[in-house]
């Protein structure tokens, strides 16, 4: 399964390609189903999301589909899935986290509820550029109650933002002839770079506190 999941990743120019030969518009709504999934369903969060946006954006670059379409109805796809993903954990939260549950206990969820209080917006926002944790954040969002209105525009503001990063990426870039040449690489290097604004994060967030600290022995010398 492993291979077959990196069999994707790698070779998904190839797989699209030949699809959109053989299948033309029917593609469309099969890359609306794969970004729907991926974002929407948790059990889902191997199939590819980037790397299959910045294909899809070459082959448009490329003439087999069109860019502005495909901008739209993936951006559909990444908002509607994340909606459902929220849905989905607001329901399991509310019936899964008890007092008296071993594994899900309610002062679990009053801790998510205050880290999407406090969080939410940006998390959702950078959730999208990393693998397997964008499928993730919005049902941890509906998990911890987060106001639906305020996760609303989040996922609509990074939904948006997300395709059009990838799909017009791919567009302008993806015909280049030395990225066709090595457009394996370049998918390999589209996941990488999906995975650095955890790390990031986390070392933005480590030095944040280690200033704190500083200052606060300043203030007490």
């Amino acid at each position: 399964m492993i291979a077959e999941i990196l069999n994707v990743f790698l070779h998904v120019d190839q797989n699209l390609m030949f699809l959109t030969q053989s299948y033309g518009a029917v593609v469309y709504g099969l890359l609306f189903l794969v970004i729907f999934f991926e974002t929407g369903l948790v059990i889902t969060p191997f199939l590819p999301g980037d790397s299959l946006i910045f294909a899809a954006g070459a082959l448009s670059g490329a003439g087999l589909l069109n860019v502005f379409l495909l901008f739209v109805l993936l951006s559909i796809a990444a908002i509607l899935g994340d909606t459902l993903n929220y849905w989905v954990g607001n329901s399991v939260g509310a019936r899964v986290f008890t007092e008296k549950s071993r594994f899900f206990k309610k002062e679990y969820l009053n801790m998510t509820e205050k880290y999407y209080h406090e969080h939410g917006g940006k998390t959702i926002i950078f959730a999208r550029y990393i693998p397997i944790i964008r499928t993730f954040a919005p049902f941890v969002a509906g998990i911890g109650n987060m106001k639906y209105s305020r996760f609303l525009w989040f996922n609509i503001f990074g939904g948006i933002t997300w395709v059009a990063v990838w799909v017009f990426g791919g567009y302008f870039f993806g015909s280049i002839p030395f990225v066709k040449a090595h457009f394996s690489l370049f998918t390999l290097l589209i996941i990488i770079v999906s995975l650095l604004p955890f790390p990031i994060e986390m070392i933005a967030k480590e030095l944040r506190k280690r200033r704190k600290s500083l200052r606060k022995i300043n203030y007490q010398l």
